[in-house]
């Protein structure tokens, strides 16, 4: 595919995109009665350079394509995205070759990835940094247990049943938060506990829940080798995350 036929192909499907976006918004607030605006109100707000529907439309795309180029890090040379444009409009071909093209999408690609890694390094630092301070601090709280591998916990409510083994199957609730008290995960706002095997879990669930008796509740603060490591989970558990949890433990299956 030519540079500015990619150009403007992303241009588009960010303009559909957007599109899609206006209409799950409209079905979503129409059952909500707001007053139109009058004619003089929509015509205050719309530059007089942009008048024509083509203009509109063009802003649009443009804003969507120089906005997407921004969240990316990447410098937008109207310059070229003109000449790219003008070229289109004149049939003029490419005046870069597919190697080129190819060569120049490949090195994004890599520019990119190394950024990222860059930033995974130094939120994986702050990450070890603030749960080593947190795990100190929490040790030297009462009646909070520290085990030979990292693990603490402390027993909130005491229950009374069995304590389950490796091989079996548990139902809890459970609040997952991370040490700035940031919520990442919750059965309890999800309105049900969950069920899961015992050795399905993290390293430090795994433990702790075979230190548990069917009607305790616990808080534990797992060290991040033995939660999710330097992978992290999604969007909001980073590299090198120390979790915390509030478990409870209801049923053994």
């Amino acid at each position: 595919m030519k540079l500015n036929s990619l150009a403007l192909l992303t241009a588009s499907s960010l303009f559909l995109a957007a599109c899609s976006n206006d209409q799950t918004s409209e079905s979503e607030t129409a059952t909500t009665e707001v007053a139109a605006p009058t004619t003089s109100e929509v015509e205050a707000t719309i530059d007089p350079a942009l008048e024509s529907i083509d203009q509109k439309l063009s802003y649009i795309v443009g804003i969507n394509l120089a906005g997407q180029f921004k969240r990316d890090g990447v410098n937008f040379d109207l310059a070229a995205f003109q000449m790219a444009v003008e070229d289109i409009k004149s049939e003029t071909g490419s005046r870069l070759s597919q190697e080129v093209v190819q060569e120049t999408i490949a090195t994004m690609q890599q520019q990119t990835q190394e950024k990222q890694k860059l930033m995974q390094k130094v939120q994986s630092e702050q990450n070890v940094l603030q749960g080593q301070a947190y795990l100190t601090e929490n040790a030297k709280k009462d009646g909070v247990m520290v085990t030979e591998s990292g693990l603490q916990y402390k027993e909130v409510t005491a229950g009374e049943g069995p304590m389950p083994t490796a091989e079996q199957t548990v139902v809890v609730h459970y609040k997952g938060t991370l040490t700035d008290g940031t919520v990442f995960d919750s059965s309890y706002e999800r309105g049900e506990p969950a069920e899961f095997p015992v050795t399905g879990v993290i390293q430090g669930w795994v433990e702790a829940l075979q230190l548990m008796n069917v009607g305790d509740k616990f808080e534990l603060v797992i060290p991040s080798e033995l939660a999710y490591g330097t992978r992290g989970s999604g969007q909001t558990i980073g590299p090198d995350s120390t979790l915390l949890f509030d478990v409870e433990l209801i049923e053994i299956k």
